[in-house]
Parts: structure tokens; sequence; C-alpha cells
């Protein structure tokens, strides 16, 4: 899908960029910890050469989520906590390309290019940039508003799914996790039952649209569900195991750590975990692990031509030349 936004003029836009990387460099979050430096990939046919350097770019971002490839190659993700999405050109400059994000995290530019996002300050999901096309699609469900609305993907007829994580840790509620399509006459539907996945996370489509895949934090496996012609869904299946199993996270619970999902050009999907960015191919084989020293939250394609893959956990941003670019009809 081929996508185009109009972007600051390039004389603002560069001295914007100059204030914002000069104000991230000056800043202390932003020094170079021992536990940053450079990984190196091994062969993963069509993914990885042995030795590809996982390059680290920079630490310190006050959350790192919802990456996407932005229209002109650049890499766009979000600073939850900073309420800011930040941009990441080909040479590793650091800018801001939207502030007062309303908590965005995961993102999407429709053919309009119009940047959909999930919002968590206000758990909604709508059009946030640019300035004055802002949108409200959903902000609840049969009168229930959305515990944490996390991540989405938006299909090639305008459809959109999204995940609700549930509540956050330290907030004392009942979960009402799922996951969710907005159609694109806008009428929204629960596709997945309220509780039938432990802690939905990351969501990607494959190539053909015919498939949803779901990341489930909690979970072992990463589950895939058929995809019906109204944009509802079939039974789910466990797709393809997480190779390094469950592990206690921060608050004690058991989590394999899955969250953010991408594709390539030919199908295989990249997921985070907490060994790293595992990959399978589209029957849910394992094909190997790319090492990041910072525990990943998410992955997209973007760069030239979408061959580069790019990292983004606690605080951290990496990237990784690839074989195979991501996908072309998708901003993952």
């Amino acid at each position: 899908m081929k996508h185009s936004v109009a972007f600051l003029p390039a004389t603002l836009a560069k001295v914007i960029n100059g204030i914002a990387v000069a104000a991230i460099s000056g800043s202390a979050l932003f020094s170079l910890s021992a536990s940053a430096a450079d990984a190196t990939a091994p062969t993963i046919p069509g993914v990885t050469a042995a030795g590809t350097k996982v390059e680290f770019i920079r630490e310190g971002f006050e959350g790192t989520e919802g990456p996407i490839a932005a229209p002109d190659g650049s890499f766009l993700f979000t600073e939850t906590r900073a309420n800011r999405i930040t941009k990441i050109a080909t040479d590793n400059s650091i800018s801001t390309f939207l502030e007062n994000s309303n908590g965005s995290n995961g993102l999407a530019f429709n053919d309009k290019g119009e940047l959909i996002t999930v919002q968590v300050n206000n758990n909604q999901v709508g059009i946030i940039y640019p300035k004055g096309k802002e949108k409200v699609f959903v902000k609840d469900y049969e009168g229930q508003p959305f515990q944490r609305t996390n991540v989405l993907v938006l299909a090639k007829n305008g459809g959109i799914y999204f995940t609700d994580s549930g509540p956050s840790a330290d907030v004392k509620a009942a979960p009402r996790t799922g996951v969710y399509y907005i159609s694109p006459e806008g009428k929204t539907k629960r596709v997945v039952d309220i509780n039938k996945i432990a802690r939905p996370n990351g969501i990607q489509l494959s190539r053909d649209e015919k498939t949803l895949y779901v990341a489930n934090t909690n979970g072992e496996y990463v589950l895939s569900y058929p995809i019906k012609s109204d944009g509802t869904l079939g039974e789910g299946k466990n797709f393809a195991k997480i190779p390094g199993g469950l592990q206690k996270n921060e608050q004690g619970v058991s989590s394999s750590g899955q969250d953010g999902l991408a594709i390539d050009a030919e199908g295989r999907l990249y997921v985070t975990s907490n060994a790293g960015v595992d990959v399978f191919d589209e029957q849910g084989k394992f094909l190997g692990g790319i090492p990041v020293p910072h525990k990943p939250q998410n992955v997209a394609f973007a760069g030239k031509d979408k061959k580069t893959l790019y990292i983004v956990g606690r605080g951290a941003a990496y990237k990784v030349a690839v074989l195979t670019p991501g996908f072309a009809g998708r901003v993952k």
C-alpha cells in the first residue's frame, strides 16, 4: 500500500531536528550504559548473515513502543510516558515527530497520510495527525471503557484490529482483555471473546490478510486466527511457540515476554520476547533469534527499501540490516 503524508518543510524540519537532537544529546538520560553495547546476529537463512551487527542507536527514551516506518523511510516510535512520537532518520539522527500524542502507543498511516493510533491516556483509537484532522473512532465497547488499548494493525480495506491488554499491574480491576475490529464503516466488534487471551499484546496480519496473529504475553504461543469475509475471526490456534518459554517478570507473573510483531516480504513473523527477536516461517517453525542487549518490546522494518529491522525496548533503540525487506504492503 502506498502512503503519502505532508511533512514539515525541509528547512524547518532541519531546524527542529537540530534542536531535538541537541536537547537529547545533552541529557544525562542518554549516556551509554554498559548493557547497551552492540550485539551480533547469528546466521538465520533469508534473515541475517553471521556476524551482522545489531547496532545500538541510543537509550534513555521515555517508553519505546508502537514502531512503524514513516512514508519518508524513517522510523517512528512512541514515547508514551513523554506523550510524544519520536523519529529516527536513516543516519540515526533523532527528532520529535509529534508532541502531545495523548499517550499514543500503536501507530499506522492510512492511504490519506493520516496517522491512526491507539491512545492510552484516554484509552481510545483514532486519528492523531495531521493537526486539524484529529478524530476519535472508538473509546468504549458496550458502554464499558477500554482498560488499556495497546496495539493496532490496519487492513487494506481500512478496517482496524486492535488489542486491549487489560488493566495495568497497579490497577485493581477485573481484566476485560480482548481483540477488537473497527470495520471500514466504523462499527466496532469484539472479535476475540473477553478473557480468551490472558494478555493480548502485539497484533499483525499475514501478507494475504487471511490470518491475524496475536502475541499473548503471558502465554508460550503466538496465536493465529482465520479471518472471515466480514472481518470477524474463526477459532484461534497455537501458531508459534516462543523458544525461551515462560519466565517470571517484574511483577512475578510468568511471561514469555512476547510483544511486538512484524512480517517480512516472504511472510516470516518477527516476535519480540524475553530472549530477543524470534523469527518464524509462515508455518510457525522457529528459524532463529536475534539477540538484543535491552529486552525488546517491539520491532518494525524501515529505512531504504525496508531492509533495516529496528528494535526498541526498555528505553533503547537498535537496528540491524536484514537480507529480506519488510513487507511493502504495510507500515510494519
